[in-house]
């Protein structure tokens, strides 16, 4: 049986609507809450975090603009996640959000330990916050594809269309948050040999925990 397209668009907009109105916004518009605007104000800056941060406090002061940005996007994806009883279609868009959240959480937590940790140089965490950010700017193009699809100018797509979108855009963010996860797995384990030279282990995993206490 062939759904109708239009119906089918507004299947999948039905989650953006729950949402706003879950956060208190009553609109189902991008322009209203847009998830894509949120990872690009994290991403702008992140950018001042690994392009003009030369000192320690400056990094801190730069990074403090993040987190600002970071809490306002979290009662977003709070509210997404109190949505329930969604259709398949429109559950696989909403976890394509919340993966997002979840690169957000990762980098913001996870810088915020890393600037603490003596093990880094200031250049260094400029380093890892520049690939934190292209990880960021990669994952909101994917965004931005899923947005397009729930654009009025794209009713003329088939259901089957529309759908392989959602899902090409649903396998990218996991691949995505899968590499963010890796990614700091990685930073980690750098600071974890550098400590373990200096016999410093036990200062390193309480900062960051071991690999059973972190999520990603």
């Amino acid at each position: 049986m062939t759904t109708n397209p239009k119906k089918m668009r507004i299947k999948i907009l039905t989650i953006f609507c729950l949402c706003l109105l879950y956060a208190g916004r009553a609109s189902a518009q991008w322009a209203v809450i847009d998830p894509s605007n949120i990872a690009q104000s994290i991403i702008n800056t992140s950018k001042n975090v690994a392009h003009t941060s030369t000192t320690a406090t400056n990094m801190v002061k730069n990074f403090q603009e993040t987190v600002k940005i970071y809490e306002q996007g979290k009662k977003y994806y709070d509210a997404l996640k109190s949505v329930n009883n969604l259709v398949k279609d429109a559950r696989k868009v909403q976890q394509t959000i919340l993966m997002v959240g979840d690169i957000t959480d990762i980098y913001v937590n996870s810088f915020q330990k890393m600037m603490r940790d003596e093990n880094f140089t200031v250049e260094e965490l400029g380093a890892i916050a520049f690939g934190y950010t292209k990880l960021l700017e990669e994952s909101n193009d994917v965004l931005t594809e899923l947005k397009n699809v729930v654009n009025i100018t794209t009713l003329s797509m088939t259901d089957k269309e529309r759908m392989d979108v959602v899902e090409r855009c649903y396998s990218k963010m996991r691949r995505y948050r899968n590499l963010v996860g890796y990614y700091t797995n990685k930073n980690i384990s750098v600071s974890y040999l550098r400590a373990k030279k200096k016999n410093d282990l036990d200062r390193v995993l309480g900062l960051y925990g071991n690999a059973n206490e972190r999520y990603w």
